[in-house]
């Protein structure tokens, strides 16, 4: 099928514009890759020459002593705990684990089975019901012992909690108004 001569030209034309605009639209493109790394390199350098040094400033003077006085109050409180646990808890627990280690020496002696059996047989000579009277069931002291030391050991965690989340208004520094240049 062959074209006139008028719909040659216009393909022609079409063809040349859309050369034209295809050419221009290439160093559009250039220059927008240009003006990108150019941004891109000043960008860095901003970056390096201002961003940073007030970043490492903020950091180092308003993260670094919070986190600071977060581990020395953390410090404290595990201190305070241990204290409190070796003067105040450990001498109790060793007592009522000695106490109970000497009752049980006892219980186990040769002597005390001796009186049991004696009274024993004199209970029977005297018409008494044979065997003791038995005593009800009740925890032992271990299971007082046990509930003290959870106790204590809650309460410790609780504190060392409460002193490292609490809200200490000295560890806060006020922004300062930043300055203008009318001022």
């Amino acid at each position: 099928m062959a074209l006139s001569r008028k719909r040659q030209r216009e393909l022609k034309r079409l063809k040349s514009q859309a050369e034209d605009l295809l050419q221009d639209q290439k160093e559009v493109l250039e220059h927008a890759s240009r003006v990108v790394r150019d941004a891109s390199r000043q960008a860095a350098h901003y970056a390096r020459e201002d961003v940073a040094p007030r970043v490492r400033d903020t950091y180092e003077d308003r993260v670094k002593p919070v986190f600071n006085s977060g581990v020395s109050a953390t410090k404290h409180a595990a201190s305070s705990t241990r204290d409190k646990f070796v003067d105040d808890v450990f001498p109790a627990v060793s007592g009522a684990i000695g106490s109970a280690l000497a009752a049980i020496e006892v219980a186990r002696s040769q002597q005390v089975r001796d009186a049991i059996a004696t009274v024993r047989k004199n209970a029977t000579a005297v018409g008494v019901k044979t065997g003791l009277v038995a005593a009800p069931k009740s925890s032992g002291p271990g299971k007082y012992i046990l509930i003290g030391i959870g106790v204590v050991a809650v309460a410790g965690v609780a504190y060392a909690a409460w002193q490292t989340l609490r809200a200490d208004d000295d560890l806060w520094i006020d922004d300062e108004p930043e300055l203008t240049d009318g001022q």
